[in-house]
């Protein structure tokens, strides 16, 4: 495995070399929050869509030469759309208040993950952050949009996105000194707490009848 310095090296060049692949992904996550807003799309389509950000990161990893995030990525991606497909039709619905206002914040954190980008202002953060181009600000964004959504009420879908999130944020705080993605860690593992507990909730209520 390349040295943390490299890896932090070729992450910057992702970010900085796809700034406009980035201010395109923040776009779509604004269409997205607007949709689900005014149209209340299914479960189903926002799986899919939440999807989809994972594959780019895998591309570009291919392309960058690091077939381990290439590769990671595009098998979350595909267990992603594989389990998406089978989601209800059913509208989303919003998560209870405190798990939500969570979301947010993860989503907030992602929005404008403070790392990678060479600029002398904060201010490129708030439209060009790396989401869709590297890990970490990828999976907190959609993270966060899945907290939001009570995680579309799918233990396998959530389970795959909140271990990609565990990993992502343990090996970026511990390996590669990017400290700040501990709170990404926050985000994946209450992801799973709400998940797994709807799972243990539903079971009750089966053996209650």
């Amino acid at each position: 495995m390349p040295a943390p310095d490299q890896i932090l090296a070729a992450l910057a060049d992702l970010a900085n070399q796809w700034k406009t692949l980035a201010i395109v992904w923040h776009v779509y996550f604004i269409a997205l929050i607007a949709m689900l807003f005014f149209l209340h799309p299914s479960r189903r389509l926002v799986g899919i869509l939440l999807s989809l950000p994972l594959l780019s990161v895998s591309a570009l990893a291919w392309s960058s030469g690091n077939p381990f995030n290439g590769g990671l990525f595009a098998l979350a991606a595909i267990a992603m759309l594989i389990l998406a497909f089978r989601l209800s039709v059913e509208p989303v619905n919003w998560a209870p208040t405190w798990v939500a206002a969570a979301g947010a914040a993860m989503f907030v954190f992602g929005w404008v993950y403070p790392h990678f980008l060479n600029t002398p202002s904060f201010v490129p953060y708030l439209y060009a952050a790396p989401v869709g181009i590297v890990p970490c600000p990828t999976l907190s964004i959609v993270i966060g949009v899945a907290l939001m959504l009570d995680g579309l009420e799918s233990r396998g879908w959530s389970l795959v996105l909140a271990a990609m999130g565990i990993f992502y944020a343990l090996f970026g705080a511990l390996r590669l000194g990017v400290t700040i993605d501990l709170v990404m860690l926050l985000g994946a593992l209450l992801l799973a707490a709400v998940v797994l507990m709807h799972g243990t909730t539903a079971r009750k209520q089966v053996l209650a009848h």
